[in-house]
């Protein structure tokens, strides 16, 4: 079995942060409306994508309906939908679709991660929850060894992911690196190029802060960075 397969195997089974579990399980038995006749996942939800992967995305945490509804990231609500479209027009994905679990998205060349694995009450995990699922970030970090560009999606995911860089040892920039959309940061030592995006929230979606072609934009840097030919 490979190391991806074991590795979700674990999230899916953790329950090292009980507010998350409780608030899971409750969404996934009272669901909403519009998705009553359906089963949700109501579990931690895993990464998806290649081990070989040379682009990493990091998101923050599954919606409430979305991932912790279809039991994939990103999918089944609307910021999987910006995502999957934008990858899918970059090369790093078969298909736009991003409704069910089993729909036939395969993605290229792209590996998907979260802050944390569980949806929270409010899209606002606990700082201590982010702390303990930290643990699966820094194990992926470790294990995708053909990363070379980093896309973290909000701010949060951002300083997320280099503090757990600073945790493991990696010689990073003093001062570390600030967030703003589209910025792109050489870390040094090797380590892959990081890019910043706002998250494809409704939040920044919905008000026009994020705009398709402000996202698609950012996708291109990523695909420009890796070569302009999908692997």
């Amino acid at each position: 079995m490979e190391w991806t397969a074991k590795l979700n195997n674990r999230i899916i089974h953790c329950r090292r942060c009980p507010r998350l579990v409780a608030y899971c399980r409750d969404v996934a038995r009272k669901k909403k409306r519009e998705f009553r006749e359906e089963h949700y996942w109501g579990r931690p939800v895993p990464s998806l994508g290649l081990a070989n992967a040379r682009l990493l995305v990091i998101g923050l945490a599954p919606a409430a309906h979305g991932g912790n509804r279809t039991g994939r990231v990103f999918t089944g609500d609307s910021s999987g939908r910006w995502l999957f479209r934008a990858l899918h027009r970059a090369g790093f994905a078969n298909q736009p679709t991003w409704q069910r679990r089993d729909d036939g998205l395969v993605l290229t060349d792209c590996y998907i991660t979260a802050v944390i694995h569980c949806a929270p009450p409010g899209n606002k995990p606990l700082p201590e929850e982010i702390q303990r699922c930290n643990g699966y970030l820094a194990e992926e970090l470790r294990r995708l060894t053909g990363v070379r560009v980093v896309l973290a999606l909000g701010r949060i995911a951002f300083e997320n992911y280099l503090k757990t860089l600073k945790a493991g040892g990696a010689p990073l920039p003093k001062p570390l690196p600030k967030f703003s959309h589209d910025s792109l940061h050489v870390l040094g030592a090797g380590l892959p190029v990081l890019i910043a995006s706002y998250h494809p929230s409704r939040q920044n979606t919905n008000t026009g802060k994020l705009t398709e072609a402000m996202f698609d934009a950012v996708f291109a840097r990523a695909r420009q960075l890796l070569g302009d030919a999908p692997r």
